[in-house]
């Protein structure tokens, strides 16, 4: 099998198709050559946000490539800075990544999910975190899954192999759009071009105060922001580009954003 990804650079828009047989399965090398392409994102200042989907419309991505592991990749192999997928753990990635959700997605391919900022999904579309059937356990799912659910619902899913439908995790706000499969790429395009209109610095600055305050006490991580804590909230309140903000709305134009 060959590595399976093709990759589209069209600024702002970076899009990313897994297309690895059947199930979309990933297997190390994978990882870190999509990996490599979110850091390239990351880097260049000409692309805002990434979208991620799978060829096909039975798997967005069945995880972990079992091929792999039975020719001997171990479960914990090298996946590079990025982690399992490319993006879930790379560090200061202040951009926003959608995953348009084509198929099933199953264990490593759920976690790319639950890592994602953004997910729209087809109607058709269900969620699983099978690993516990292998002999194994989640990761990222282990850890993100109990925080965003009901404490049942999640331990049915860790422990019980459950499947969760795509109006399901609408309902329980893990996605943020179910469509129709024919409808797709047009709504992760949709909520693009509304990430795209806002400034950049603003964007940055939102995931990172998201990210650092997620394991913070509210009153505490109000003090740290406040404080400077937050290096890009304090570089947006005195960027260019919020005094573009201001001078734009008062004179009924769009802002014409420069990214400092």
């Amino acid at each position: 099998m060959n590595d399976g990804i093709t990759t589209e650079w069209a600024a702002p828009i970076m899009t990313m198709t897994i297309n690895r047989g059947k199930a979309n399965a990933i297997d190390a090398a994978t990882s870190r050559k999509m990996g490599a392409s979110f850091e390239r994102f990351r880097d260049n200042p000409d692309y805002r946000v990434a979208i991620v989907t799978g060829a096909g419309d039975r798997f967005f991505s069945a995880g972990w490539d079992l091929k792999a592991a039975a020719e001997g990749e171990a479960y914990e192999a090298d996946n590079g800075p990025g982690g399992f997928g490319g993006f879930p753990e790379l560090a200061d990635l202040r951009k926003p990544v959608i995953v348009a959700v084509n198929g099933l997605a199953v264990g490593g391919g759920f976690e790319m999910v639950l890592a994602a900022d953004l997910v729209v999904a087809s109607d058709h579309v269900e969620f699983m975190l099978p690993e516990a059937l292998a002999g194994i356990v989640p990761d990222v799912g282990l850890i993100r899954l109990p925080k965003l659910l009901p404490k049942a619902l999640a331990t049915e899913i860790l422990m019980g192999s459950r499947r969760l439908s795509a109006h399901e995790a609408l309902q329980f706000g893990l996605i943020n759009r179910v469509v129709g499969a024919n409808e797709l790429m047009h709504a992760a395009h949709e909520l693009a071009a509304a990430v795209i209109a806002a400034a950049p610095l603003s964007v940055a600055a939102i995931l990172e105060a998201m990210s650092q305050a997620e394991t913070t006490r509210t009153p505490d991580a109000l003090t740290e922001l406040r404080a400077g804590s937050y290096p890009l909230y304090k570089r947006v309140l005195e960027s260019a580009d919020a005094a573009e903000g201001i001078a734009a709305f008062n004179e009924k134009r769009a802002p014409r954003w420069q990214g400092k």
